[in-house]
């Protein structure tokens, strides 16, 4: 099993350095994954993967339960709708594929600004509930 974390977790970093160059692919999720198996195979990578410019500090963060910070969330909202939209808007000509491209988004849309928390409303809260 150890082997099998340790591929996926190589996987999921590729993907990482993929969708960070790529716009409307994600990139922190495959890099959260990654540390996800990492930590079941590789402590040395794990550290490595936490400790990427950039990358390390939301991985981080999300593992901490901060979420995303309000930045992350408005480029990432905008990115969904600005793929949907041109996918299902020029690139896509059948209906049904169009549909499906358009209510995707939507779900990718509320997951993204509903449901993965701000990294500063958490912080805030934290800071003024008595732990």
């Amino acid at each position: 099993m150890r082997a099998l974390y340790l591929v996926a977790g190589l996987l999921f970093v590729g993907l990482g350095w993929i969708g960070l160059v790529t716009p409307g692919l994600p990139g922190t999720v495959f890099f959260v994954s990654a540390t996800w198996c990492f930590s079941r195979s590789s402590p040395r990578l794990e550290r490595w993967v936490l400790n990427l410019p950039g990358v390390g500090p939301m991985v981080s963060d999300y593992r901490d339960g901060l979420g995303m910070p309000r930045r992350a969330k408005i480029i990432a909202v905008s990115c969904i709708v600005a793929a949907c939209v041109f996918s299902a808007g020029f690139a896509i000509e059948i209906a049904w594929v169009r549909i499906l491209v358009a209510v995707l988004g939507a779900i990718g849309v509320w997951f993204v600004a509903f449901h993965i928390p701000t990294s500063e409303r958490i912080r805030a809260q934290r800071a003024v509930s008595p732990s």
